[in-house]
């Protein structure tokens, strides 16, 4: 058995002069969820269907289960397939389309119908087997699609974006049954989204694309805490930026000149001294004090700012506060009514604060103009 279930190996594919990959190395590892985040456009879905087989790269390598790929037709894979639309065949029952697999594969009688309805109680759509797909509803239809995908056991599951036509409630509900399901069947999971939240409350690895390459990859932890540029930064959450320059450096620690302040920080990026550098820092990191909480010596150390916009959203209340010297910034405070030193969040609008963070919470990074 090969280390990995799927490679591609410096994969290049372009439609007429649009060129969709540039150079893609992956390795996907047996077992794991691994998605392919990132904008419309990016080739996540590219990357799916040479996996598939639906395409062919232009040069490179597609490799499953350490099996070179190139000329060998989708059947022949030992993938499946979820598609957005699900693809269902409507004049059939939820058993039949099931069944459409194992019976493609000279399956029949008896052991047919225990494959499919073992199947079928995976996904707890056991008394549903007679139904048709238009009877049913989008989870539903969306199970029944996992259930024709998984029932002929492939090495790998590509899901291209199945869950983006669900309602909210029912996306959130799904994200964690599909989860539970790729834990319970061990198999590799290769699933593409735009939506950065599916991405990391999903995923063992994320996979983050932009214009034909891969940005970076990582836990989603990894791709959330410590991103390594400002594009991953920026597509996967709310990020802060806050421009500065290198005013002193000795070895991993620096200050860094920002706002008219010099702050200690640290990172694993070399840079000398009159660097210009940008500070990450997520809404949810930054800290706001009120007009006369601590001590003045503690507000030298601060940001002075003013309430912008407050927002309430139930568990936080998100806003914008602005700098002296005219920048934005959007943090979120949490609500902790155990806690009996929470902070008050009934902010107003124009109310003077003062803003600082946890230090160590922050990425710094190379400016990139």
């Amino acid at each position: 058995m090969s280390e990995f279930v799927v490679e591609l190996r410096k994969v290049c594919k372009s439609y007429g002069a649009n060129a969709v990959l540039q150079d893609i190395d992956l390795q996907v590892r047996h077992g794991e969820f691994l998605t392919l985040l990132g904008p419309s456009g990016c080739g996540k879905t590219t990357i799916l269907r040479l996996i598939a087989g639906f395409e062919q790269p232009d040069s490179g390598s597609v490799l499953i289960d350490g099996q070179d790929m190139r000329g060998l037709p989708p059947e022949q894979r030992q993938v499946n397939t979820v598609f957005q639309s699900y693809a269902l065949f409507p004049h059939m029952t939820v058993f039949e389309n099931v069944a459409f697999g194992p019976r493609m594969q000279g399956i029949s009688g008896q052991a047919l119908r225990q494959r499919v309805m073992a199947t079928l109680r995976m996904v707890m759509l056991e008394e549903f087997a007679d139904r048709k797909p238009l009877q049913l509803s989008g989870g539903q239809q969306q199970r029944v699609a996992m259930a024709r995908a998984v029932v002929n056991q492939p090495l790998v599951l590509l899901l291209d974006e199945p869950l983006s036509a669900l309602d909210y409630k029912l996306r959130k509900a799904m994200q964690v049954e599909l989860k539970q399901l790729q834990r319970q069947l061990g198999i590799t999971f290769v699933f593409v989204t735009h939506d950065q939240e599916e991405a990391l409350s999903m995923s063992d690895r994320v996979v983050v694309m932009n214009a034909g390459t891969i940005e970076q990859t990582g836990s989603p932890r990894e791709i959330y805490e410590t991103p390594k540029n400002l594009f991953v930064a920026g597509f996967v959450g709310e990020v802060n930026v806050l421009p500065g320059r290198i005013v002193g450096a000795n070895a991993s620690h620096y200050d860094v000149l920002l706002h008219g302040k010099s702050i200690p920080l640290q990172s694993p990026h070399r840079f000398a001294l009159g660097d210009r550098v940008n500070v990450l820092i997520r809404p949810e990191d930054l800290r706001l004090w009120r007009e006369g909480e601590g001590t003045e010596q503690d507000r030298a150390n601060l940001f002075p700012a003013a309430v912008e916009e407050v927002t309430y959203k139930g568990a936080t209340v998100d806003m914008l506060i602005r700098l002296e010297d005219g920048a934005l910034l959007s943090t979120s405070q949490f609500f902790n009514e155990e806690d009996p030193a929470c902070i008050d969040l009934d902010f107003r609008h124009g109310e003077r604060v003062y803003v600082d963070w946890v230090h160590d919470w922050e990425t710094l990074l190379p400016d990139e103009n």
